[in-house]
């Protein structure tokens, strides 16, 4: 990864943010020093509180730094970090430095993508969607194949699109959660407690109220094999 340059470029809609899962994957394993750790279930349910909470990508990658620079001056034999969420108080406080300090408006850039990808993303996220079999989803495939055929206009407004995805998405999540069995939602949520069982104390309520939405969204999507429509899962 490249080192940031000076400034908080980061802080607008900067073209990486498209990248966010990933470049914060990449730098959490190399803070780590493996490339073969895997970020848990509720890693990647932590990763996007981030991202919908608008903490910038600088914080998450200075966060993840300064948690392991402390974990280095006081690391015990044994003891190694093993999720994600041992950097979530640091990126929260890297976050609010940000942002005490950004400069006013967004820094506009490229896509890291082509008008192709999004339009392949859109229509293979309706294809998905339609060979899950869920008739109340139908018309969210539709919507999908609407916008995939005037991907030209929304590629010149991929914050839009954005916004218009998270809507479809959040339809979708609905329908999933509706969906749920008694027996399954418990299962989400016991799954969920042990693997937040060990980070309830260094989280706020509403960090962990946040966390625990986003974890039982994703597994109710996953279940019933739904996409993810957000462009941050184009890759």
């Amino acid at each position: 990864m490249e080192t940031q340059p000076e400034g908080l470029s980061e802080v607008g809609w900067p073209q990486n943010y498209f990248n966010y899962f990933t470049e914060v994957e990449e730098h959490f394993q190399k803070a780590r020093g493996t490339g073969l750790f895997l970020l848990s279930p509720l890693d990647w349910a932590l990763i996007e509180s981030w991202k919908n909470a608008g903490i910038p990508l600088l914080a998450v990658i200075r966060g993840i730094d300064l948690s392991f620079e402390m974990w280095r001056t006081k690391k015990r034999r044994g003891r190694e970090v093993n999720s994600l969420a041992y950097c979530s108080q640091a990126v929260l406080e890297e976050a609010e430095r940000l942002v005490e300090g950004a400069p006013a408006g967004g820094v506009k850039a490229e896509a890291p993508f082509t008008l192709e990808e999004v339009e392949g993303h859109l229509r293979r996220c309706a294809a998905e969607i339609r060979t899950a079999g869920i008739g109340e989803l139908s018309g969210v495939a539709e919507a999908l194949v609407g916008l995939a055929s005037e991907t030209a206009e929304w590629y010149e407004k991929l914050e839009a699109l954005e916004n218009r995805l998270t809507g479809l998405e959040d339809r979708m999540i609905a329908v999933a959660r509706a969906a749920q069995s008694e027996e399954e939602a418990m299962s989400a949520r016991e799954e969920l407690e042990r693997q937040l069982r060990p980070h309830r104390g260094k989280m706020t309520a509403p960090q962990i109220a946040m966390l625990e939405k986003q974890f039982l969204d994703r597994q109710s999507l996953e279940r019933l094999n739904l996409p993810r429509l957000s462009l941050f899962y184009l890759r």
